[in-house]
């Protein structure tokens, strides 16, 4: 949006309805040692026109996934998006919507909103999902509080190979609260499940597991499952990757009782890393614990149908420290991508992108193991993302491969796992694309 600058008199106006007479009045109640003394060191005014300029020679400095092909995965996936979801987005009545506080005149908006909500408990099996959340990291520490509200227990345990990122957001999230945190180790690319039957004990309050996870391993839920059920008390958190779910069990199969994810695999682009969307579902009997908000149908006095806010927290209610949650809005806008992704893919076309994604992810893990100086960082299965051990420093491959055109993957050494890489596959990758990406790889011209 071009910026519009206001005039010297309507900047005095402002101030004089304000009730000051200079801009630094503004600044009086912060105390003088929080001022810089050193000067910006700005350049001079520049036109509109020069720094249009300057600044898309800066963007052109910025190389992404339409002009590099890309095997970057660890949360944030190349999928293709078809033309019609950015095009419904962008119409100006979903574009600038926010929050509906009045929200039954919001009917639009509260439709797309149960139809994601309702696409969504299809995917993982669950009976009750809210209107989205800020990204996946904040629905799995917000599940996690929900766990303790629910059982009163202040003991988690978290597999340690869920997304680096989101230990930190719950890191965050739990830090003024009298809860202690202990992950469960990694065994050969899982969860060590013996380790987790020693942890368990009537002070756990939930266990969270992703699946895949972090190194786009899948984990044995059912076994996992039972762990956690042996003390009835204890809660199950599952994130999934909601296209995963169109090969592997739905959640509520293996019996977990809340389940989040990052939904930027539906319909949204990459961004550069944001924004994200996460969503959030449950079991119906803890539907009230939920955070964020909960679209409804129902019917009016005449009979026809309408959309309302059934569950909604925080300041619509002032409900102070009885809110179920920090969160009173969605990520609306993502959520409508994601929903119109859902509807023009359908169950067919779901299927057919999970199932390319993973055909040539283990085509190309194959292809990589079998080049000297790589090898499998585990024998774990995957879906669609795998880690490799590699003789060179990840970091140094994947700049060459930058030279060539690729995005190779992600270094995992910064993650605790000295020498391995991080690559992910989606359907957009054709076959010749991952030849010439293992040519590459080993040193040939690919063409």
């Amino acid at each position: 949006m071009p910026f519009i600058s206001n005039t010297d008199e309507q900047r005095k106006q402002m101030l004089k309805e304000i009730g000051v007479d200079t801009f630094a009045d503004l600044l009086n109640g912060i105390p003088k040692e929080y001022f810089t003394k050193k000067s910006l060191n700005l350049s001079e005014p520049l036109s509109e026109m020069e720094i249009a300029a300057q600044i898309s020679k800066l963007s052109e400095k910025n190389r992404n996934t339409n002009q590099i092909i890309s095997f970057l995965g660890a949360g944030i996936y190349d999928h293709f998006v078809p033309a019609a979801v950015n095009y419904i987005i962008s119409r100006p009545e979903f574009y600038s919507a926010y929050t509906p506080y009045q929200a039954e005149v919001s009917q639009g908006t509260l439709q797309f909103i149960y139809e994601f909500q309702t696409m969504i408990c299809e995917l993982t099996g669950m009976d009750v999902a809210n209107a989205s959340m800020y990204d996946g990291a904040t629905a799995a520490a917000e599940a996690i509080l929900m766990a303790i509200r629910h059982n009163r227990r202040k003991k988690i345990l978290i597999s340690d190979l869920i997304h680096p990122s989101w230990k930190e957001v719950i890191k965050t999230y739990t830090s003024s609260l009298d809860v202690a945190i202990d992950y469960i180790s990694e065994k050969d690319g899982k969860i060590d499940i013996q380790e987790l039957k020693n942890q368990i004990d009537e002070s756990v309050s939930a266990v969270l597991v992703q699946t895949p996870n972090f190194l786009g391993c899948i984990e044995d839920m059912k076994s996992i499952d039972s762990i956690v059920h042996s003390d009835k008390k204890a809660l199950l958190i599952s994130a999934v990757d909601p296209i995963s779910l169109m090969l592997f069990n739905a959640p509520s199969e293996y019996n977990a009782d809340i389940v989040i994810g990052e939904g930027q695999v539906l319909g949204n682009a990459q961004n550069l890393g944001g924004p994200l969307l996460g969503f959030f579902t449950t079991k119906k009997n803890f539907a009230r614990k939920m955070p964020g908000r909960i679209v409804g149908a129902t019917h009016d006095k005449n009979g026809q149908k309408g959309y309302v806010l059934t569950l909604q927290t925080r300041e619509q209610h002032i409900r102070r420290d009885n809110a179920t949650s920090n969160i009173c809005t969605n990520e609306s806008l993502c959520a409508l991508a994601a929903t119109v992704y859902i509807a023009l893919m359908g169950k067919k076309g779901l299927y057919e992108i999970a199932k390319q994604s993973t055909i040539k992810a283990h085509y190309l893990f194959d292809k990589i193991c079998q080049l000297e100086g790589f090898e499998p960082a585990n024998h774990s299965q995957f879906f669609k993302e795998f880690a490799v051990k590699t003789a060179e420093e990840p970091k140094e491959i994947i700049e060459k491969m930058k030279k060539n055109g690729f995005f190779a993957g992600i270094d995992l050494t910064p993650f605790g796992y000295k020498n391995q890489m991080l690559i992910a596959v989606t359907e957009k990758r054709t076959k010749n694309e991952i030849d010439d990406y293992v040519n590459q790889l080993k040193g040939k011209d690919g063409n």
